[in-house]
Formats: structure tokens, sequence, C-alpha cells
């Protein structure tokens, strides 16, 4: 019952509160990317969602619009952030604009989170561990278990473990355990960056490639 109607009433409400709340941070970064470097405030990614279904994904942008294509483990995509993207990606204000994913269906608070379409190994390990049944989520069981240092394996064990148990009191605990990470800033390292066009045409196609 959780899992099909009271998980998705969660996540509206929440949503819809935490954009209330949180809409005069929103404000403040989106002037301050728009006078601090050139290029759009929100930039979109491609990520795979629910069963295999990929989406527009939506971010604050963090980096210079030259930066090179990122993969996730790459520890070098520091050098391409701007002041601001150091500053909200700290914080985590970058993910922000998910919020209307989840209001929009795309996602919920809670779940595996979403990956980029390259990233075909992990897409097939939790296709194999059965973690694309449920919703992606702005932070997961994974994240609370080592975050982006963990390896393909383990992420996508913990995803599918994640969708065998959905429930009220897993929720809920992950959601307290990511408010401790986010303060910690435990394993945050670098997300690929897709440009826009790419972005509208595989969304288009709905091409899992």
């Amino acid at each position: 019952m959780y899992n099909s109607f009271g998980k998705r009433l969660i996540d509206i409400t929440l949503s819809a509160i935490m954009l209330v709340v949180t809409s005069p941070v929103m404000l403040i970064a989106a002037i301050a990317i728009k006078l601090s470097s050139k290029g759009p405030i929100v930039f979109k990614q491609i990520r795979m969602g629910k069963d295999h279904q990929p989406f527009k994904l939506y971010k604050f942008r963090s980096m210079r619009i030259d930066t090179p294509e990122i993969a996730s483990n790459d520890l070098n995509g520091d050098d391409y952030h701007t002041a601001v993207g150091k500053f909200i990606r700290k914080f985590s204000i970058d993910e922000l604009p998910q919020l209307f994913n989840v209001i929009k269906g795309d996602m919920s608070i809670i779940g595996p989170r979403p990956v980029i379409l390259k990233e075909t190994n992990l897409i097939e390990l939790r296709h194999q561990n059965g973690a694309e049944k449920v919703r992606p989520g702005i932070t997961g069981l994974a994240q609370v278990n080592g975050r982006d240092n963990l390896a393909d394996e383990p992420k996508a064990m913990y995803d599918g473990q994640y969708a065998k148990k959905v429930s009220l009191k897993n929720d809920g605990k992950i959601f307290m355990q990511t408010i401790l990470y986010v303060i910690k800033r435990d394993g945050v390292v670098e997300e690929q960056i897709d440009d826009d066009s790419t972005v509208d045409k595989k969304i288009k196609n709905k091409d899992p490639k």
C-alpha cells in the first residue's frame, strides 16, 4: 500500500513543502549563477528512470559551459567548477531543482540515484538486482552507505535491496541519514554532464544507450 500510493503522496507533499521553504535559497542561487558566469542557470541531463525509461533531470549549473564530459569517479572535475558552483555543490543546493522532477513523477525523494545512460554496467547490474522497478531518488540507500565512493557492484546491491524493501520506516531512516551526510560532506565526487541538445534528442527517441 505504501509503495503504490503512500510513497507518491508523501513525495508530492514533501516536495511542495521543500520548494516553498527553499525558494529563497533557490532564487539567490539562480541569481548568483546568472551573474557569475556565462550559461544557463539550470542544465539538463538524461538519466535512466523507472522501468528503463530515460527522463530529463534538472540541476543548478555548477560548472563552466566549456566543461568536458566528466565521469562519475573523475576527481579532476573541481577544476571546472565556478566559484558559485563550488558553494552550491558543497551544500547540495545544486540538487534542489530535482524537487520538480519528483512532482512530475520522474523521481522520488528516496530511491536509487539516477545515472547517466553511459553507465551501462551499473544500469545492467541494477536490472539484475531489480532496482529499476522503483522510481529513482534524490537520495537513496547507496548514498548513505558510501555514495560515489562505492563500486558498481555494491551500489547496485544496495539499490536492489532498497527496491525489495520499500517502506515508510526505511525511507525515513534514509532521509535522516542523508541530512547527516550532507552536513559531513561524505563521498561526494563528480557526475557526467551531457549537452542539452543531446538530452532533448535522447528523450525524444527514448534511447537508453
